[in-house]
């Protein structure tokens, strides 16, 4: 059984690649859900927390199971992230917004080597334009786990936050620095989750539209000077003269 479920989570197999993909459907669909729910007050959005949050469970569970290092992914950054949505999806008295951190997965799903390398495999576009698609998903990962956090800590006594659109919205023009003034976080914490908004934010927003403005490039190491950073159609360094041999994908 561990066999099993380790050759889905980490193989290489087509049957793996398609589990991995229902993964990432899952999570994308997951996160569309908490978006939606925040804006209805029923009881069937909490029946549908609760089945989310069993499946999250036994995945979580399943992957803790055939892990080398169990202490290591308990105590890691995403695990403590899964842990905490979990928590926010089976018991949502603890911090329903919390769940929007689930968008945290998807960036740890997409970095992992086997998806990475499927991706590059079945999608050209992606194979073009993986450097764009990673800074971008950063950027979004970011705003949404900010979002998240302008949500729970201002939902209950802040009235102008009462949905995730809101704090999209604050977020959003915090990060751009627009600053409308129709909404402000109140307290010393809301200004200093501003404070950390504008200044991460913008970082990674310049970021991304350096990747997206700068010439085409590809990451191959030079076996001589140890540069990465290539023309995509370079055959020599720039840096030592060595030829590259770069991998293309040619006219397909």
């Amino acid at each position: 059984m561990k066999t099993r479920l380790r050759e889905l989570y980490e193989g290489d197999s087509p049957e793996a690649h398609r589990f991995r993909y229902g993964l990432l459907i899952f999570d994308l669909a997951t996160i569309f859900f908490i978006i939606v729910s925040s804006f209805l007050q029923s009881t069937s959005t909490e029946i549908f927390d609760a089945v989310i949050g069993a499946v999250l469970l036994v995945d979580f569970l399943a992957r803790l199971w055939i892990s080398r290092v169990r202490l290591r992914m308990v105590f890691s950054i995403y695990g403590i992230l899964d842990i905490v949505v979990i928590v926010s999806m089976l018991a949502p008295i603890v911090g329903e917004g919390l769940g929007f951190l689930r968008v945290a997965r998807v960036l740890r799903l997409l970095r992992s080597y086997t998806m990475m390398k499927r991706l590059r495999q079945d999608f050209r576009w992606f194979r073009r334009n993986e450097q764009i698609v990673l800074s971008a998903l950063n950027l979004v990962v970011f705003i949404f786990i900010m979002t998240a956090l302008v949500y729970e800590t201002q939902h209950f006594t802040n009235p102008k936050i009462a949905n995730y659109a809101d704090a999209l919205y604050f977020t959003v023009t915090a990060l751009t620095t627009t600053g409308f003034g129709d909404i402000v976080l109140e307290g010393t914490l809301g200004r200093m989750i501003a404070v950390v908004i504008m200044i991460f934010g913008v970082s990674l927003f310049l970021r991304l539209v350096q990747v997206t403005l700068r010439p085409d490039k590809v990451n191959f190491r030079c076996l001589d000077c140890g540069l990465m950073r290539h023309d995509r159609d370079a055959v020599h360094c720039k840096a030592c003269g060595r030829t590259l041999n770069i991998p293309d994908e040619g006219n397909v």
